[in-house]
């Protein structure tokens, strides 16, 4: 039996009993939700490893949602896989857009949505210790304020740092420049978001020793991601 305990979030009962028959069989916990307001009730109360949220539900739709479990410093990092029978490219944008980690087309079979679940939870956080953010090759120690690649120091400043402290902790996830600017600047400063286009070049600049400049991806039409999966 798993500890991890998914949230499904779907108005129709039909679907949410599918689901919860694949997960428990799977070994997960389950609960359940029939819409947005419920959702919220139980993430606070439960604390769910991951939300599991259709697209298309009544009132605030599970974009919005998504959206707004985003920008709440306690859900911020909430894994979240969005459920939709939208295929087109210009929807799976919009539903990355909204922080969602993935997004499923329906009809999907069982076994492809536990393959992504279990995706997305190992993703998770890079390793942390003491203050310390490590991934493949890169350590960044956030109370020293020091950064090394493979072991040897590299100078940084201090906005890359802020700004490679996000990603690292953020991994796996797409970011647009807007986001950006609130995580690493602050939402009461004002700062062009091809700003932030300079900033990731510099970064890139810091972390080319080893290649790791890979790791800062950017997403076509969205956003950028840090990514050891290059």
């Amino acid at each position: 039996m798993s500890d991890k305990q998914i949230l499904i979030v779907d108005d129709e009962p039909a679907i949410r009993d599918m689901l919860r028959m694949a997960l428990e069989g799977a070994g997960y916990l389950v609960r359940e939700a029939g819409d947005a307001a419920a959702a919220r009730v139980a993430i606070v109360d439960h604390r769910p490893d991951l939300v599991l949220l259709d697209w298309m539900l009544p009132g605030t739709s599970g974009v919005e949602l998504a959206r707004s479990l985003r920008r709440d410093e306690p859900t911020r990092t909430l894994p979240v896989i969005l459920l939709t029978a939208r295929g087109e490219e210009d929807d799976r944008v919009k539903g990355l857009e909204c922080g969602a980690d993935d997004y499923v087309t329906k009809p999907f079979s069982p076994r492809e949505l536990l393959a992504r679940i279990k995706a997305v939870l190992r993703r998770g956080a890079p390793d942390t210790e003491e203050g310390v953010l490590s991934q493949d090759g890169l350590r960044l120690d956030t109370v020293a304020h020091r950064l090394r690649i493979e072991g040897r120091p590299v100078d940084i400043g201090p906005t890359e740092f802020r700004l490679l402290q996000f990603f690292m902790s953020h991994p796996e996830r797409v970011y647009s420049r807007g986001q950006l600017i609130d995580q690493v600047w602050g939402g009461n400063v004002y700062i062009e978001e091809r700003t932030v286009d300079v900033h990731i070049r510099r970064l890139r600049k810091v972390l080319s020793e080893g290649g790791h400049d890979q790791f800062i991806q950017t997403v076509r039409g969205t956003g950028y991601r840090f990514s050891a999966q290059v």
